[in-house]
């Protein structure tokens, strides 16, 4: 299984947490409609803190970065999109910032969760999405890979 989440995944999950919470109001079920937010949050939170435990069992693999040896300094613009929910997007969020102090490229995120513009705009279905120019990686990466991506990009921009 790739190592990515889909847009149309992330939004099925908030559109049947939103369901419940309609639910729970039509039935006059006010305290868990207002606890549901907060649960939501935690599990949300659980889930994102022990994926890489959890990744293998769910069938995609491990998540285990490879360290980026060699780099070299690349002063080119790079972007990461990102979403609410994608356990990849912390990773390859952590292995991008931890390069940026070696490499010295610029990092800018978006959070495209509630941005369906930007999703049409640049034809995201999955995260997270690193572009540097016209050029993208989709999905998670080793720092290794994340390096090279950059180094051999760097030159094309």
């Amino acid at each position: 299984m790739k190592q990515q989440c889909y847009i149309a995944s992330i939004y099925g999950s908030w559109l049947f947490i939103i369901a419940i919470f309609v639910f729970y109001i039509s039935r006059g079920h006010y305290l868990e409609a207002v606890l549901l937010p907060f649960l939501v949050a935690y599990f949300l939170w659980l889930y994102v803190k022990y994926f890489p435990k959890l990744s293998q069992v769910m069938g995609y693999g491990s998540v285990n970065d490879q360290a980026a040896e060699n780099v070299q300094r690349s002063e080119v613009k790079v972007y990461l999109y990102s979403g609410v929910g994608c356990p990849f997007c912390p990773l390859v969020k952590r292995r991008l910032t931890e390069l940026q102090q070696r490499i010295g490229f610029t990092l800018v995120e978006q959070d495209v969760t509630l941005k369906p513009d930007i999703l049409i705009a640049k034809g995201i279905r999955a995260l997270p999405v690193i572009e540097i120019g016209n050029t993208r990686w989709v999905g998670n990466a080793t720092s290794q890979q994340l390096a090279q991506f950059i180094s051999v990009n760097s030159t094309a921009v």
